[in-house]
């Protein structure tokens, strides 16, 4: 077991979601930066897609009530296992007592934290992760919590750090190709002139974004568009003009017009984006 200590803004446990369950209008959920929760998973030997934490922003602290092994990867909040600092991306053991703190990141958005053998919760519809949207899964972690660790798995962790690229503190640029529904602007391109700010109305559901420089979005179509199926990575434009890049507990449906889609290997960089931060989209084709 593990025992939660402190939790600060927010933390959840997370796998790589519940896929396959649109047609009951479920989304998938799981982890909001994929990429880290794989790391986390790979460094300590677990399968990929093992239940981990994952920590929005930081002041979080735990200790274990038994030997096990830990990984933080993502935000690269700085960590420390009984006051003593420890590496980011690295692989850690605590003895039982001991206690692992993550201060709050200065760059970067979600810590994740992966325990050898999984934090083994009940599934709901295949999976462990918390859904903010629909509330399926395991409840937010408060404190006191103790959470079950799975049985170890084969394989043996064969290395002791990874090298990771630093998360970007200034400009975060992302790629997305216009479409489908680009055609309902008057310039669909001016998404790609200029720079936007992930605005403090950001969650798991989204990151919304408001104009740092360059031109607004103008719809010059004005009907009502019929309810159509969302994708993670979608950028609907509500009639704010302010565009939201759907994210990992995004509505599978929605009403308003998407004028991209963020390409699959940029939604993690949007994941991590903070508040005020300034995003930079790229078209590509």
């Amino acid at each position: 077991m593990i025992v939660i200590e402190q939790v600060g803004p927010l933390a959840t446990i997370q796998d790589l979601g519940r896929p396959g369950w649109f047609d009951s209008g479920v989304g998938p959920a799981g982890a909001a930066d994929r990429g880290s929760l794989r790391l986390a998973n790979r460094l300590v030997g677990n399968p990929e897609g093992h239940a981990a934490i994952e920590v929005l922003l930081g002041g979080f602290a735990m200790h274990a009530e038994e030997h096990v092994m830990l990984a933080v990867t993502g935000a690269a909040a700085a960590a420390t296992v009984d006051g003593r600092p420890v590496g980011h991306a690295s692989v850690l053991e605590l003895e039982p007592g001991q206690g692992l703190r993550l201060d709050y990141a200065s760059v970067g958005l979600r810590s994740y934290i992966a325990v050898r053998g999984g934090i083994d919760v009940p599934r709901t519809l295949g999976s462990r992760s918390r859904d903010t949207m629909s509330g399926l899964g395991p409840e937010p972690l408060t404190v006191g919590d103790r959470l079950p660790i799975g049985p170890s798995p084969h394989t043996i962790p064969v290395v002791d750090f990874a090298p990771v690229a630093e998360l970007p503190a200034d400009v975060v640029t992302v790629h997305a190709m216009l479409g489908p529904r680009d055609d309902w602007f008057t310039d669909a391109a001016a998404l790609f002139d200029g720079l936007w700010s992930v605005s403090p109305d950001t969650d798991r559901i989204g990151a919304r974004l408001d104009r740092r420089t360059g031109p607004p979005l103008t719809r010059k179509d004005t009907r009502e568009l019929p309810t159509e199926g969302m994708a993670l990575g979608s950028i609907q434009v509500p009639p704010s003009g302010q565009p939201v890049v759907f994210l990992a507990d995004h509505p599978i449906t929605g009403g308003y017009p998407v004028i991209a889609v963020v390409i699959d290997a940029d939604v993690d960089a949007v994941a991590q984006a903070r508040p005020g931060q300034p995003v930079r989209f790229v078209r590509t084709a």
